[in-house]
């Protein structure tokens, strides 16, 4: 009751602006919000109005939109866009969170630029280890394990069937194995991600691109593995592990594989493996007249555990909060990539990330083909980036 009095006087003082607040977001939440809008309405006035779109024109016409003082209220999007965006004097600081500590931190640090919180994080998206239960009675634990298993199935089934495959060249689907033992791309200070400083041809990362060369020397990845194989190999029942993400999975139910899902295993032990993850969420036009009234709708009705539940039933992703993840305990697929996401590292939300996967895919192609060392080849990538931002 308190809450909604002290949200009740807030908008009573911005009233005089309008009472009305408008929501751009793609089609997999333009339904529930629409709904969450109307209850919204119900306890306060203030309507709703939700605007569905494509979810890759949002970003570019809200730049364009709120640079002149127009747009939405608030957007529903990628963490990713928030540096852009908070460059540019778009977005409106999110200067209290109910419940932050039921936040992953993961989601949190996601939406958090030059120290600052731009955002309601509300799903995360992250890659883990995908298996099929016809092969794996037990899930390896640690990287050895992996490699073990792996060794033995692809020589039990003669080939016909992989023990492990993935996208090895793809960095996104590799960075586990370079953050886990310390690689980073940019350095995190207290004011936000030093672009300066790059952590991509470190020990750490040295370590885990030579752990990567290691499945080829072994013979468990072989040249031309990418995604296109790893998926239909799974699809047809002819692999038994793969790292993918969340998206994959219904074509893989789909196709009748008896599959689990689980955090990727240490990559020893105690050593964690942290994907990159993605985070989607809720930002205030920092040039809208009716910004207060669009963080009280969002801090006091969207950030809640009720609301963020019913906003997951209806476009089911890993929750950003502890406890929805508690409402839906009984999804092993939604835990399993959750737990690994926990572990993950926000994809960099500055605009200098671009320049960094042409870079890193140059030089896993070039590791895992023998053509150059990790050292080498990382040292090189780490030049390029920095070639490319400095001269930006």
């Amino acid at each position: 009751m308190r809450k909604w009095l002290f949200l009740i006087i807030a908008l009573v003082a911005v009233f005089a602006f309008s009472t009305k607040i408008v929501v751009w977001c793609s089609e997999k939440q333009a339904d529930i919000l629409q709904q969450l809008g109307e209850e919204y309405k119900a306890k306060t006035g203030v309507e709703v109005e939700v605007q569905q779109m494509d979810f890759g024109s949002i970003k570019p016409k809200f730049l364009n939109a709120a640079q002149g003082g127009e747009g939405p209220d608030i957007i529903v999007g990628a963490h990713d866009w928030v540096g852009e965006l908070a460059v540019n004097g778009l977005l409106q600081p999110i200067a209290f969170l109910p419940d932050k500590n039921m936040y992953y931190d993961t989601a949190i640090k996601a939406f958090t630029y030059n120290g600052k919180l731009y955002g309601v994080p509300y799903a995360m998206e992250a890659i883990a280890l995908i298996y099929n239960k016809d092969y794996v009675e037990e899930v390896p634990k640690t990287m050895d394990e992996l490699i073990e298993l792996a060794k033995k199935i692809d020589e039990e089934y003669e080939g016909e069937v992989r023990g492990f495959v993935y996208d090895v060249a793809n960095f996104y689907f590799s960075a586990p194995f370079l953050f886990g033992f310390g690689g980073y791309v940019f350095k995190e200070t207290p004011k936000g991600l030093d672009v300066h400083d790059i952590g991509l041809a470190n020990e750490g990362a040295i370590e885990g691109a030579k752990l990567i060369k290691r499945f080829f020397d072994e013979g468990i990845l072989q040249s031309g593995d990418n995604y296109g194989i790893m998926d239909s190999l799974f699809k047809d029942g002819a692999a038994a592990m793969i790292i993918n993400g969340p998206w994959a999975v219904k074509a893989y139910k789909d196709a009748g594989i008896n599959y689990g899902v689980v955090p990727i295993p240490d990559l020893k032990p105690g050593v964690k493996a942290k994907p990159f993850v993605g985070v989607q969420g809720f930002m205030v036009n920092a040039k809208s007249p009716n910004k207060q009234i669009a963080i009280d709708f969002l801090i006091h009705f969207i950030a809640t555990k009720e609301s963020l539940y019913k906003i997951y039933l209806a476009d089911p992703r890993l929750p950003s909060r502890k406890d929805v993840l508690y409402m839906v305990k009984d999804n092993p697929d939604i835990v399993g990539f959750t737990n690994s996401a926990k572990n993950g590292i926000p994809m960099p939300n500055v605009p200098e990330m671009g320049v960094v996967w042409g870079a890193m895919g140059d030089a896993l192609n070039l590791i895992v083909n023998g053509k150059e060392t990790p050292e080498k080849a990382l040292k090189e990538a780490v030049e390029k980036i920095k070639a490319q931002i400095e001269g930006k």
